[in-house]
């Protein structure tokens, strides 16, 4: 098949959950015989078009700024999907896989697709519905609508998880309109990797932004101190709030608790303190389908999720399995970090059972499901 994908950023010049779930997924379709396109925005030095890991990449307009004030930029995503209707109308696809953000990318993929008559689906990793509203204030009726009638465009929409795919059906998509392939893992990838030399109870990993709610970690953090004075965690990442979270670690007087990595370029880094750690806490209220936590699955940490109407976490963690789901507290998170950290039989079978749960999340798995799918559009 000659399959192209949509999405503004590209990997690895610009790192994030959407753009390496396509790289991942990208290169061992060509592995599998089928040429592969990306159409984004140059992000890199050189022709507008190269080749990477045997996928070829499209830049259809220069580098800008993805986010304005913390937020996804209206202008990019409009310049986007504007310098995107050429490039992908000069030649033809068996099928285009189009990102749903930032959604009107979609809409320019989809008069594309009905001048060249190539079949179109939409990945879809975020539900946000009445959260607009919080997001843009009294414009997010505009979001609202967009988001809905963005779901109306494509021959198929693929979900990347069942908690996705329900909430779509509440905005009214149809159950045969929806295939769901989740995200995968580089499982046998990350079995050969070492742990790092510093041990930790605890790991982090994502974006230091306010809706990951480090701060009810570090607070979780000082009950846990409580019963265990030397608790270690390992806080992996870079954001707008880093500055305000080391402060608040030294006011809670957690330096010699808390250890800030920063951004680690090499996964095989990120790796290596998971490895080194023992359980994963991802404090996050809104998600679509995290990868850390396959990853830290994958390394045989339990992952400890929120429960939220908008955290798609809730849909990979199988409460009491390969984690927990709880409220955002810092009381109910500490009180189960400790029952972890101090009964090993319990650890064990929650480690165990992670391992197989990444397992059965290896790329090659989910990449099968997703030819299937691809094949199947337009029948």
């Amino acid at each position: 098949m000659k399959i192209a994908f949509i999405y503004d950023a590209v990997y690895p010049w610009i790192k994030g959950g959407a753009q390496k779930r396509i790289y991942e997924i990208a290169k061992r379709l060509v592995n599998n015989g089928h040429e592969v396109h990306w159409f984004g925005l140059n992000w890199w030095n050189g022709n507008t078009t190269i080749e990477h890991d045997g996928v070829y990449i499209h830049g259809v307009g220069k580098s800008v700024p993805l986010y304005k004030n913390g937020r996804r930029s209206i202008s990019e995503a409009l310049y986007f999907a504007r310098k995107l209707i050429l490039p992908l109308s000069k030649d033809n696809y068996d099928i285009i896989d189009c990102q749903e953000f930032p959604y009107f990318s979609c809409f320019s993929t989809k008069l594309v697709s009905i001048a060249k008559h190539i079949p179109m689906v939409i990945t879809w990793y975020e539900v946000w519905g009445d959260y607009w509203f919080e997001y843009l204030g009294r414009k997010g009726i505009f979001g609202k609508f967009v988001e809905k009638y963005s779901t109306k465009l494509p021959h198929l929409i693929i979900p990347i998880s069942e908690k996705i795919k329900s909430d779509l059906e509440v905005l009214g998509v149809p159950k045969e309109k929806m295939r769901v392939v989740p995200n995968g893992v580089d499982f046998y990838r990350i079995q050969n990797v070492k742990p790092h030399g510093e041990e930790f109870d605890i790991v982090y990993v994502g974006r230091l932004i306010s809706h990951k709610n480090v701060d009810v970690l570090l607070k979780a953090v000082t009950f846990i101190r409580e019963e265990i004075k030397d608790v270690r965690v390992a806080i992996i990442g870079d954001g707008p709030e880093r500055d305000n979270l080391i402060k608040l670690s030294k006011e809670l007087n957690l330096q010699q608790n808390v250890k800030f990595f920063g951004f680690l370029e090499k996964d095989e880094d990120v790796y290596a303190v998971m490895k080194a750690s023992k359980v994963f806490v991802l404090p996050s209220t809104r998600e679509g389908f995290p990868n850390t936590i396959l990853e830290a699955n994958s390394c045989g940490l339990p992952a400890i999720v929120i429960d939220h109407p908008l955290n798609g976490s809730t849909g990979i963690v199988k409460n009491g399995y390969n984690g927990f789901i709880l409220p955002l507290s810092e009381k109910e998170i500490s009180t189960r970090v400790l029952t972890l950290l101090q009964d090993s039989n319990l650890l064990n079978t929650l480690k165990r059972n992670s391992i197989e749960f990444a397992k059965s999340h290896d790329w090659s798995v989910i990449v099968k499901k997703l030819e299937n799918v691809y094949k199947g559009v337009g029948k």
